[in-house]
């Protein structure tokens, strides 16, 4: 057995794309090794701006020898047919096997194939991947026909034991493999020859490069954490930049700066985002007050100077964009000083979408929705209507077209100078919100009310446009949207008919928007854990198209069925369901009415009876007070009773009374029990 190494070593590759790159380059080599007859013990990828690397341990030194069979021509079929597959096999037609199957009597063909060595596969599956390797966007260079996401340099490709190191017999697009490596662009841009991955991990850390994506980011964490720590700060999280910093990098050396101080008295938000989006700078809180007054940038670089000149010219750069921002904040505080209504004047030339008009007209559908939605949600109708009246109007603001992120943020600053009530600048700044799973939901009447109102009109919106996601494509984020509204209603307990809010749909799309967000849900309860045929037995039984009422439903039902008696109550629902639906279907009929007690036989029907007029009862109180874990457990004391009955009486009784009688009966266990949900549905 061998190890394969390779490296593939290019321009600096966008770090946005170098995960799925390298998760790409490991499926495709593995998948066309082992496809090719190569099997191996362990693999593993990693990844610098510049080099994709490629470990495969354990690697067969030959593919097996293998018979491949092909169907060849019918026995009959005309001689040049059979000529044709003999030639293609290389076989001769004594070497054909006859066989008999469904359709007709063919020859069959064993085609031995010989085992192959290690280094032919490994040559003929890179020269594909390289060739097909599926990028979200390349480009080509000189005057080859390569394609790569940047040009690529060399192809370091060795198979190795502990004896000796051999290079792959391979050339793609004028490179020939080899087995050297180079390190650091700038500190040790000098080639080394290369006998193992071991080999290459410690040449490359001397040479100025971590090769372990893991460890280059765990390094950024580290000396950042200990760096502001010591000049009393701490660092502001932010999972994101700290991955695309890791991908910027080969050589992470973090260094500490702080902001100039006539700066500081800007928003954090508008510090934080023009530090991360225009220079990819972490920020720095003070301890104690929590104010941002520095920054940490990663060079790629170590200097003599301990990366004075770095920072100098960063620090310089960063002066003139919050120079900007200032000037941004300065020009919206002259136009605020009159307040607001001049910016919602000014979005009538805000497009929001090409077939649904601007944005002034989107502010009047918000603020209608947001006051039909107050009374539900429980907030004062005149908050709702301001926060919704202002929701946009920072889109119209300076700082806001300079930093699109900081839209809702800024509008709360400019609303709270305006001396608006405190429940309206919070409103405007989370109407947005959730923007995501990990997001937080807004939990304030007014701000609920408003996000509520905001995301509905773009459901509505962009589906009487026509504009609804399709396959793995949703430019207007109505995904996210659906997400939003059911979050809002399930983390705030709010319950009403999503329907009655799509009044302006004709019912076709209506209902097709309904099924839209209800597919939502079904992700939303998966992935809490709620098994789907769970939430479409309690859809079914949802006649109120009630997201809430979904969502209770199902998850106290979830909760009782993982429970012995749980399964044993669907089972016995199952048994009488299937034998009602079967008599219904065979006699025409509708078994609806109750039974009629004095053609019970046997005590087991009377206790049914009795117990299923005490359960509903029960569910029917505990269903008013949205009960719904109460309203599974009492299903759930139906249990014995259905138990004993099946035990004990045969439905279809010879007596077409006694019957009728208990077909009723059953009839009466399915209209008890899908008043949650339809238990037919549960799988298993």
């Amino acid at each position: 057995m061998k190890d394969l190494l390779i490296e593939l070593f290019s321009e600096e590759i966008p770090s946005g794309m170098q995960k799925a790159g390298s998760v790409n380059f490991k499926k495709l080599m593995t998948d066309g090794l082992v496809d090719a007859g190569l099997t191996y013990e362990s693999a593993a990828v990693f990844f610098t701006p510049r080099r994709l690397v490629l470990v495969v341990s354990g690697l067969l030194d030959m593919s097996s020898p293998s018979i491949l069979e092909r169907r060849g021509p019918r026995t009959d079929a005309p001689e040049t047919a059979v000529l044709g597959f003999l030639r293609s096999t290389g076989l001769k037609k004594n070497d054909l096997e006859v066989r008999k199957v469904k359709n007709g009597e063919f020859f069959f063909a064993n085609i031995k194939k010989l085992g192959r060595s290690s280094g032919t596969i490994v040559s003929e599956t890179l020269n594909m991947t390289i060739e097909s390797f599926p990028w979200s966007k390349s480009m080509r260079w000189g005057s080859g026909q390569m394609k790569w996401a940047r040009p690529l340099k060399n192809i370091m490709c060795i198979l190795y034991d502990e004896t000796e190191t051999n290079v792959v017999d391979l050339t793609v697009g004028g490179l020939v493999a080899n087995n050297k490596s180079v390190g650091h662009r700038f500190l040790a841009n000098q080639p080394f020859t290369v006998n193992s991955f071991d080999d290459l991990k410690v040449k490359l850390k001397k040479s100025f490069v971590v090769l372990d994506q893991l460890e280059r980011k765990a390094q950024i964490k580290n000396s950042a954490t200990n760096g502001a720590f010591a000049l009393g700060f701490d660092v502001v999280e932010d999972e994101l930049l700290l991955n695309e910093v890791t991908g910027l990098v080969e050589w992470p050396t973090v260094l500490i700066g702080q902001i100039d101080k006539e700066f500081l008295e800007l928003p954090a938000e508008v510090l934080q985002v023009s530090m991360r989006q225009h220079q990819k700078f972490f920020s720095l809180k003070r301890k104690g007050t929590n104010r941002i007054e520095g920054f940490i940038t990663v060079a790629n670089i170590e200097t003599k100077d301990q990366g004075a000149a770095i920072l100098s010219g960063n620090q310089k750069v960063l002066s003139a964009r919050l120079s900007d921002a200032k000037f941004f904040l300065k020009n919206d505080f002259r136009v605020v000083n009159v307040g607001m209504l001049p910016w919602i004047e000014k979005l009538k030339n805000v497009t929001f979408h090409k077939k649904l008009g601007n944005q002034h007209e989107r502010v009047e559908r918000l603020k209608v929705k947001a006051i039909d939605l107050a009374s539900i949600v429980g907030a004062k109708e005149k908050l709702v209507e301001q926060a919704a009246l202002f929701a946009k109007a920072d889109l119209a603001s300076e700082m806001v077209y300079e930093f699109p992120e900081l839209q809702g943020v800024m509008g709360s600053y400019y609303a709270k100078f305006c001396d608006f009530p405190a429940e309206v600048a919070q409103a405007i700044r989370e109407h947005y919100s959730p923007l995501g799973p990990t997001d937080a939901c807004p939990t304030e009447p007014v701000s609920v009310t408003v996000s509520l109102a905001d995301k509905l009109d773009i459901l509505i919106s962009f589906w009487k446009a026509g504009e609804r996601p399709t396959g793995s494509k949703d430019p207007f984020a109505l995904r996210r949207a659906a997400l939003g509204v059911i979050r809002l209603l399930v983390e705030n307990n709010i319950s009403f008919n999503l329907v009655s809010q799509m009044t302006s749909l004709e019912d076709e799309k209506a209902q097709d928007l309904l099924s839209f967000i209800y597919d939502r849900l079904r992700v939303f309860l998966r992935d809490e854990g709620v098994t789907h045929d769970i939430v479409d037995a309690c859809l079914t039984a949802n006649s109120n198209n009630d997201i809430y009422i979904s969502y209770l439903k199902a998850k106290a039902l979830s909760e009782v069925l993982s429970s012995e008696r749980g399964q044993d109550l669907v089972q016995g629902f199952k048994r009488s369901n299937n034998i009602l639906t079967k008599a219904e279907s065979d006699d025409g009929v509708s078994y609806e009415l109750d039974p009629d007690t004095k053609f019970f036989e046997v005590k087991e029907e009377h206790e049914l009876w009795s117990a299923l007029g005490k359960v509903s009862d029960k569910v029917v109180k505990a269903l008013a007070k949205n009960n719904f874990s109460s309203a599974v457990e009492h299903l759930a004391e139906l249990r014995k009773p259905i138990d004993n009955f099946f035990n004990v009486v045969k439905v279809n009784s010879q007596n077409s009374i006694v019957r009728r009688n208990r077909l009723c009966l059953l009839h009466r266990i399915k209209t008890t029990i899908t008043k949650i949900a339809d238990l037919s549905l549960i799988e298993g």
